[in-house]
């Protein structure tokens, strides 16, 4: 997929709508990113893997099944650059495509 190198994007920093540099970026994962989160008693708590007040052990409850099989493509991470405030911002949300490509 051809994405232009410059967008015509709103600023919120400086308030205006300027001619952006795109920039991609390589998307990090939730546990590179927060690596001390990872293993929290809250994760666990969320997924329900502990409740209740007996045996709260490791192996207490039968494992949950994971999810298989892999994406063929991964997210596009773009960063755009303001050229008045010199400010990065990122997209809101990535999209999926094989290839990306600057043009």
């Amino acid at each position: 997929m051809n994405v232009p190198k410059q967008k015509k994007r709103h600023c919120p920093t400086c308030k205006k709508h300027t001619l952006q540099k795109v920039a991609q970026n390589k998307a990090r994962s939730r546990s590179s990113s927060h690596p001390l989160s990872r293993g929290s008693n809250t994760r666990i708590y969320l997924r329900g893997q502990r409740s209740g007040h007996g045996n709260l052990g490791r192996y207490s409850k039968p494992p949950k099944p994971k999810m298989t099989g892999k994406k063929m493509s991964k997210k596009t991470d773009f960063r755009f650059t303001c050229p008045v405030c010199n400010k990065t911002t990122m997209q809101k949300e990535g999209f999926r495509a094989k290839k990306v490509e600057l043009v």
